[in-house]
């Protein structure tokens, strides 16, 4: 993965929509606004090749959403970072060293960060993940250990060598990115974009008000959205359209070694029938930075709640702005069919180089 660079072959019928952090612009109005409605696996010219460092806490849905990075020719990973979360970071770093080379990911980087949350008690997820993180899959164990030093430091120094080319991708508690800005505030400047799978507008799936990553470190996430850059968030207004339904699994069945990870964890993360089955939600933030035609995003003001009693880790947002300046663009639709066109060419092509 890291060997590839400069342009690839193929293009996903999509401009960089929001660029970074400093090229204000209208968000898109909807699926395909700036894209058509092209198949991304239909594509022809070329597009530079974006590079990502994917901040994760795997976690089944990192895991899907790892393999679709390691699928496709339009990312360069520089690097993994992992962080305490859907299980301890132990395990999470366990599981990325494993997903590494499983996925064949090559040379990638995989450097573990934070243990916990800024200030509150640990929250974990093996109850949804499974003991190990990865359900019932089994991976063969990694060759290679992580990288010397912190996630943290890792974050800082990569964006630091090659400002606004380098697009945060966070997809587990926030608590590495937090500190990330605290340490250095520039990093704000210096990435390219940041886009992260987490929160909701309307609903949360740990409690009533809040998501998982958000409520794992609320006091981290109000940090990172309070940095001043602006947060792409892809939340569960979107990732709960993101389905593994029967016909989507039978899909994943003919793709030889990798359906062997896709399938088992697809089943274990949650019951698959012809009109549901588990959200892949972390994928949805990859999929974002591949092809931001899928998404309709409105720009918005979102505050982390990080006191309330009954709605700690909510992210409050505000889609009135006013005369207030949007810290964030909120995903509210997501065009199922497109993202699943893209995600299935990408596993497909994966699928090839493993056999």
């Amino acid at each position: 993965m890291r060997t590839r660079r400069g342009t690839a072959s193929r293009q996903c019928g999509t401009a960089d929509v929001f660029g970074g952090n400093r090229r204000p612009g209208p968000p898109p109005i909807g699926p395909g606004s700036f894209g058509g409605t092209a198949r991304p696996d239909l594509c022809v010219s070329s597009v530079p090749v974006k590079k990502v460092v994917i901040d994760c806490d795997p976690g089944i849905d990192d895991a899907l959403a790892l393999a679709l990075a390691a699928g496709s020719p339009t990312l360069d990973v520089v690097g993994v970072t992992t962080v305490g979360g859907n299980v301890d970071l132990s395990l999470t770093t366990a599981n990325a060293l494993a997903l590494r080379e499983f996925l064949q990911m090559g040379d990638v980087p995989v450097t573990p960060g934070s243990a916990g949350a800024l200030l509150r008690q640990t929250v974990r997820a093996a109850h949804v993940h499974g003991a190990t993180g990865l359900g019932d899959v089994v991976l063969p164990a990694p060759e290679r250990g992580p990288s010397e030093g912190h996630a943290v430091d890792f974050i800082i120094e990569t964006l630091r060598a090659a400002p606004g080319e380098i697009t945060l991708v966070a997809v587990g508690p926030l608590t590495n990115i937090a500190l990330a800005v605290r340490r250095e505030p520039r990093v704000v400047e210096w990435a390219r974009d940041l886009v992260i799978m987490g929160g909701s507008y309307t609903r949360g799936n740990t409690n009533p008000a809040a998501e998982f990553n958000i409520l794992a470190d609320p006091e981290a996430a109000a940090i990172v959205f309070e940095a001043g850059w602006t947060v792409k968030m892809l939340g569960l207004d979107v990732t709960l359209s993101a389905l593994v339904t029967s016909a989507v699994l039978d899909r994943m069945r003919p793709l030889g070694r990798l359906a062997e990870l896709l399938v088992p964890a697809a089943q274990f993360y949650g019951v698959v029938t012809a009109d549901g089955g588990p959200a892949i939600h972390d994928a949805c933030a990859v999929a974002y930075v591949l092809e931001p035609s899928l998404f309709t995003c409105v720009p918005a003001v979102v505050n982390v709640e990080t006191t309330g009693t009954y709605t700690r880790g909510m992210t409050v947002t505000d889609f009135r702005l006013r005369d207030r300046r949007p810290n964030a663009l909120v995903a509210t639709s997501l065009d199922v069919k497109r993202f699943w066109d893209l995600v299935m060419e990408r596993y497909e092509r994966l699928a090839g180089r493993l056999g």
